[in-house]
């Protein structure tokens, strides 16, 4: 796969032992209650009986069998439909029995990427313990207990999914059959501070890039700043007056007026240019009035073409409910279905 972890579909694995040790394998499937089957799917103890109340000889039903229809626990997409013996270096792992329920766990810390596994064989080593669970991903750290457990921390949170997995797998060291070489694993999320650190670091980073991002969308929709004005000259005067003189060009002159007395450019000088530019924008008012009052006589006049043509449609509604009135009265009403009468009922509080 990409993430550089061995895959946990074993289809390049041989998956059974070597016939030269039958025994070992028969034992395998009398752990996990199922009559053992040789490579060639023949009962190597025909008359097997895993004290499940089944009929001698008989095996246990498989849940995947086709035609049964019962759904397995959900497992991850990439993991194998039906779960496989896997045989490490130093160890083999026996998959759970098909009809216990998955293994449960708590609820998954923000940013885990450790994992608590328990049920490790008093034998085992860190080095079995990274050979089982660096198939799951990249390992960074193992902290092992004097007891039967470990906490593992993987470089990336979807190898804890990965770890998971594994959790129910029955574990043998070799090929021992002593107490202290096997054990049954249970895997599940483990609080760390590391792992939380690393989770509000990374979520600290990305609310800073939102509000970058946030900062960069306002920027660009804000709309851009005036030009600057210009400072007061004879020149300039002489041009801003013509503007204000232009219906057009009024707007722009007026603000640049504006600008310059609240600079204070007015003194003795440039009084008389100034009042004579007052005097051209107190020119704009009859205009200014005039248009105004064209603006309401149109207001006017649309106002009246609405209530015009809101009548007439008020008229026609009035019309309408009258052909539906008409029509409950009893002389018509009785020659209508009973779908008909209730498309008109309906027809008509509509309209009203």
């Amino acid at each position: 796969p990409a993430d550089g972890g061995r895959n946990l579909s074993l289809d390049s694995i041989p998956m059974g032992l070597p016939m030269s040790d039958p025994t070992a394998w028969a034992t395998a499937m009398n752990n996990l209650g199922m009559a053992p089957m040789g490579m060639t799917g023949q009962p190597l103890l025909p008359d097997f009986d895993p004290a499940l109340g089944m009929m001698t000889g008989i095996p246990p039903i498989n849940p995947m069998m086709p035609g049964l229809g019962i759904v397995p626990p959900p497992i991850p997409p990439d993991m194998p439909a039906v779960k496989e013996i896997i045989h490490c270096k130093s160890c083999t792992l026996f998959p759970p029995n098909p009809h216990l329920p998955p293994p449960a766990t708590r609820e998954r810390p923000p940013g885990c990427k450790t994992v608590f596994v328990g049920g490790l064989p008093e034998n085992g080593t860190e080095q079995i313990i990274m050979e089982v669970f660096e198939q799951c991903g990249e390992v960074i750290a193992i902290r092992k207990s004097k007891k039967n457990f470990c906490h593992i921390r993987f470089a990336e949170e979807f190898m804890v999914d990965k770890a998971l997995y594994l959790s129910g797998y029955r574990i043998r060291l070799g090929s021992s059959t002593d107490k202290k070489d096997t054990g049954r694993l249970h895997v599940d999320f483990a609080q760390a501070r590391d792992d939380l650190y690393e989770w509000e670091c990374k979520q600290r980073m990305l609310a800073r890039e939102e509000r970058h991002r946030r900062r960069l969308e306002e920027e660009r929709f804000r709309p851009p700043s005036p030009p600057p004005v210009v400072h007061y000259s004879d020149h300039e005067c002489s041009i801003v007056a013509e503007k204000l003189k232009d219906d057009t060009k009024f707007l722009e002159a007026i603000q640049t007026l504006l600008t310059w007395i609240e600079r204070g450019e007015v003194n003795r000088r440039t009084a008389n240019n100034f009042y004579s530019m007052i005097q051209s924008a107190n020119s704009h008012i009859r205009r200014l009035v005039n248009e105004k009052a064209a603006h309401e006589k149109e207001m006017e006049e649309a106002k009246e073409k609405f209530k015009h043509a809101l009548s007439g449609i008020l008229v026609q509604f009035e019309q309408i409910v009258a052909v539906y009135h008409s029509a409950s009265k009893q002389k018509a009403w009785d020659h209508f279905t009973k779908a008909q009468r209730k498309n008109i009922s309906v027809w008509c509080k509509q309209a009203e």
